[in-house]
């Protein structure tokens, strides 16, 4: 009798569950529909594409097709274009110079729907920081990149570089290519330890540091795809779920890598010759800088605060560069004429040696542009974007109102038909000292006040390995696996990058 009593209430129970769960669904979808009637109405001066009213555009970027999706769309959609990622969530799409020139020139925060899922990873450094803060940290941080720090960094650049070729040297990478990014990947992760955080060992022989490099893919990948997801918005649901708890594992190696790097300069700094070493510098190194610093009040740096500006360069510092490396060497591999050219005037300049200075870099002007021109095709950070804190309105006349996201294509920007005749094509005299262009159409390293604040060792760095390289090896490409770019939070290649290396003598 009991259970008879027992088992209908049951079933009642379930069933008014399952009525509140659908009644919630309705409201959520109905609210949803609300938000994305009325975002359509505020922005029906911007076209776009046809979309789905859940998923977006997403059916339109399956199999990794979102870069050349927006090549389309950058010819049809003159300026800019709306962008539905899913829902009620849409951002403008903006890749005409005078657009970008307009939202770069304020001081929008970074977008917190796509920014904030990097917070568990990063933190809140330089990257992600706004308003007072942000200006504070950047001005704290700036010293770290003077000409005067990064001239003897060229030495060590050049170190870095010339143990990956000592190990390419040992393969037989014209008859089996390479695939590079990886090895790439490790010399300049290997590059900014030993500049940025004053480390002594060698990241390239020490086999654990390919754990940090392969978290920083796996997060890489999965924050991109959870910005893209409607259903990854919320915390619980992916937290709970199995890329939830994979972003959570990686995001630990990162940690631990990062802790472990302020851990052992920490320790380092207990050593009075060390101690009075680093602070007889005329300017201290980007570790040095945050461990010895004072904010306003008084106080040092938080270790929460430490850690997120660790954390952000370690990233910045070596991913993006690892992929304008590894894309300009692939883009010389495809243009022989071009990459011969470079060979000739780096010998010109440093014979058969392998010894680099900061004087060199400055009369490389042929590899330089080529540099850029592989920058311009292939840009590390594909886009960047604003929540907008008031409404702006552009030279045409079209307005974007307060609270929308505003995305710079940098991708887009630089394959803008437009301003680029043939856009394609590679071709570094775009670049040659007697060119001009709008000062916005050409931002591989952001622009505005929140431009890369690693612009100056970026670009050291990419001359140093380009030179060391074309010095020793004949770049080929794999006819076999030509690299195909996807979007990610820094341009990856689906396929990897494949290129075989001839020695020469």
């Amino acid at each position: 009798m009991v259970l008879s009593f027992i088992s209908p209430s049951l079933s009642r129970l379930g069933l008014w569950a399952s009525v509140v769960i659908l009644m919630v669904i309705v409201v959520k979808l109905l609210s949803l529909l609300f938000r994305r009637q009325k975002l359509a109405r505020a922005l029906d001066s911007f076209p776009g594409p046809p979309t789905h009213w859940l998923f977006g555009h997403a059916l339109e970027f399956r199999y990794d097709k979102e870069l050349q999706q927006i090549l389309i769309w950058v010819e049809k959609f003159p300026s800019a274009c709306l962008h539905w990622l899913s829902g009620s969530n849409i951002r403008v799409l903006l890749y005409d110079p005078d657009y970008v020139k307009v939202v770069l020139g304020r001081s929008d925060p970074k977008a917190s729907g796509v920014y904030g899922f990097l917070a568990p990873w990063i933190g809140h450094g330089l990257l992600l920081l706004n308003g007072k803060k942000w200006f504070q940290h950047r001005r704290m941080l700036t010293p770290a990149f003077h000409y005067d720090i990064l001239k003897p960094y060229v030495k060590i650049m050049a170190d870095s570089v010339n143990m990956m070729l000592d190990k390419w040297e040992k393969l037989d990478g014209q008859d089996h290519p390479l695939e590079i990014f990886h090895c790439v990947s490790l010399m300049t992760l290997d590059t900014v330890m030993k500049c940025a955080f004053s480390y002594h060992g060698s990241v390239q022989l020490d086999g654990n540091s390919k754990s940090y490099t392969k978290a920083v893919e796996d997060l890489n990948n999965l924050t991109f795809f959870r910005i893209r997801s409607t259903f990854y918005e919320n915390n619980i649901i992916y937290n709970m779920s199995s890329d939830g708890r994979l972003f959570h594992r990686a995001c630990q190696i990162a940690h631990e890598h990062t802790d472990g790097v302020i851990k052992m300069r920490k320790a380092q700094l207990q050593n009075e010759e060390e101690l009075q070493k680093s602070r007889k510098k005329k300017r201290l190194d980007f570790l040095d800088i945050l461990l010895f610093a004072k904010m306003e009040d008084g106080n040092s740096l938080s270790d929460e605060d430490l850690r997120a500006e660790v954390d952000t360069f370690m990233f910045e510092g070596h991913d993006t560069t690892a992929s304008g490396i590894s894309w300009i060497f692939y883009a010389l591999a495809t243009h022989p004429e071009h990459q011969q050219r470079c060979r000739e005037e780096v010998q010109s300049i440093l014979g058969d040696g392998t010894s680099v200075v900061w004087d060199h870099l400055d009369k490389m002007p042929y590899t330089t542009m080529c540099i850029k021109e592989a920058l311009r095709l292939y840009p590390p950070v594909p886009s960047v974007s604003r929540e907008l804190s008031s409404p702006v309105t552009f030279p045409d006349g079209r307005s974007i109102s307060k609270g929308i996201t505003a995305t710079i294509s940098i991708y887009g920007l630089h394959h803008n038909p437009s301003l680029w005749p043939n856009p394609k094509a590679f071709d570094p005299s775009r670049f040659a000292p007697d060119s001009s262009r709008h000062s916005h159409a050409y931002l591989p390293f952001s622009g505005g006040a929140r431009n890369c604040i690693g612009k100056q060792f970026a670009m050291s760095e990419l001359k140093v390995a380009v030179a060391l390289t074309l010095l020793r090896f004949q770049l080929l490409p794999d006819p076999t696996r030509i690299p195909v770019p996807v979007a990610r939070l820094v341009l990856k290649s689906k396929n990897g990058i494949y290129l075989r290396l001839k020695k020469l003598r």
